[in-house]
C-alpha cells in the first residue's frame, strides 16, 4: 500500500509539473516550436529509415507498437494539439496515470477489477486531453481562416505575391493559424516549394477546408489563373460550409442532449440514493452479487452511450 501511495503521489506531482511545462509561453518557446515543426519528420523513405534506428535504441516494445502505428497516430494527434513534447514522454504521463488510478481504485473500492478500470480510465485523460486540445484547435484554425483568405485576396488584388500575402497573415492573426503560416514561409525560404510546404501543413492542420486553399494553389501553379478569384471563391465556400456544420450541431443538438443525460442519469440516480438512503446502494458495493450487477450496468452504460455518439455522428 505505501508503494501505490507513493507512486500515486509522484504521478500526481509530475503531471501537475507537466501541465505547467506544456502551458508556458514565450519567445524562445515560440522559435523552438517553430524549429520542431520545421524538423518534423515526414513519410518519405529517408525519414522511415531513421525512425526505425530510432525505435530499436529506445526497446522492442516502442517498436512493435510504431509498427501497428499507435505511437506514430499519438505523435500526429499531439502535433495537430499543438503538443511538442516527445511521444516517450507521453507515454510516461500515461504510464503514471495508470498507475495512480490504479492506486486510487484499489483505496476506495478495494476490488482489483474496479482498480484496472480506474486505471485503464486515468491512462486515457492524457488522450482525452490532447484530443480536447486537437478539437479547439482545429476549431480555431477554422473560424480565423475565411478572414484570413480575404486578407489573402485583399493583397493579390493590391498586385503582391502569394508569399507576402500570407506574411501579412502571420502579422496579423495569432496561433494557430498565424503560426502554420510563419511555418509554411520559413520552410519556403529554406527552398521548399510552396505547394509542398502547404501540404505539409495539411499534415498538421488536416482541415477539408484548408485541404480546398491547397489544392487552389496547386492547381494555379501547374496551369496558371487568377488566384484572388480563386482565393475570393474559396472564402465564400468556407464561410458557408461553417454556416452548414453549425445548422447541423443546432438541429442535432437535442439528440445530442438527450443521449448525455440518459447516460450520466444511472450515475446522478445513484449518486443521489448513495446520500439520501446509504443502504439501498451499498448493497452494491459491498455484496458480490451487487458488484457483478454494478459492473454489467457500467459497460451496458458505456456502450448505449457510444452508441448514440456514433448514431449522431454525421459526416458530410
Amino acid at each position: 500500500m505505501d508503494f501505490f501511495l507513493a507512486t500515486g503521489v509522484f504521478a500526481l506531482v509530475f503531471i501537475g509539473f507537466l501541465v505547467v511545462l506544456t502551458m508556458r509561453g514565450g519567445e524562445v518557446d515560440q522559435k523552438q516550436n517553430l524549429l520542431r515543426r520545421m524538423a518534423r519528420p515526414e513519410d518519405d523513405l529517408d525519414i522511415d529509415i531513421t525512425r526505425k534506428t530510432r525505435v530499436r535504441e529506445q526497446g522492442q516494445l516502442l517498436a512493435v507498437l510504431w509498427k501497428l502505428n499507435l505511437l506514430r497516430n499519438l505523435e500526429e494527434n499531439m502535433w495537430q494539439a499543438g503538443i511538442y513534447m516527445r511521444v516517450s514522454e507521453m507515454l510516461l504521463v500515461i504510464v503514471l496515470m495508470f498507475l495512480a488510478g490504479l492506486f486510487l481504485g484499489q483505496a476506495i473500492w478495494h476490488d482489483s477489477l474496479f482498480a484496472a478500470a480506474a486505471g485503464v480510465g486515468f491512462a486515457f485523460l492524457p488522450i482525452v486531453y490532447i484530443r480536447f486540445r486537437r478539437v479547439r484547435r482545429m476549431k480555431a484554425f477554422g473560424q480565423q481562416l475565411p478572414f484570413a483568405l480575404d486578407l489573402m485576396k485583399s493583397s493579390l488584388e493590391a498586385g503582391h505575391s502569394l508569399n507576402r500575402g500570407m506574411q501579412v497573415v502571420v502579422q496579423e492573426f495569432a496561433d494557430p493559424l498565424g503560426s502554420e503560416f510563419r511555418t509554411v514561409l520559413e520552410q519556403t525560404r529554406i527552398g521548399l516549394p510552396l505547394p509542398r510546404a502547404l501540404e505539409d501543413m495539411l499534415k498538421r492542420v488536416p482541415e477539408d477546408d484548408l485541404r480546398l486553399l491547397v489544392i487552389a494553389v496547386k492547381v494555379q501553379n501547374d496551369v496558371g489563373s487568377s488566384l484572388a478569384k480563386i482565393i475570393g471563391r474559396l472564402a465564400e465556400i468556407v464561410r458557408t460550409r461553417q454556416r452548414l456544420r453549425l445548422q447541423i450541431r443546432a438541429l442535432t443538438a437535442q439528440s445530442r442532449m438527450g443521449g448525455s443525460i440518459v447516460a450520466l442519469l444511472p450515475i446522478i440516480v445513484l449518486g443521489a440514493f448513495s446520500l439520501v438512503q446509504p443502504g439501498y446502494a451499498g448493497v452494491l458495493f459491498y455484496d458480490p452479487t451487487g458488484l457483478k450487477i454494478l459492473k454489467a450496468a457500467i459497460v451496458m452504460d458505456l456502450l448505449a452511450f457510444i452508441t448514440i455518439r456514433r448514431l449522431l455522428k454525421l459526416k458530410y
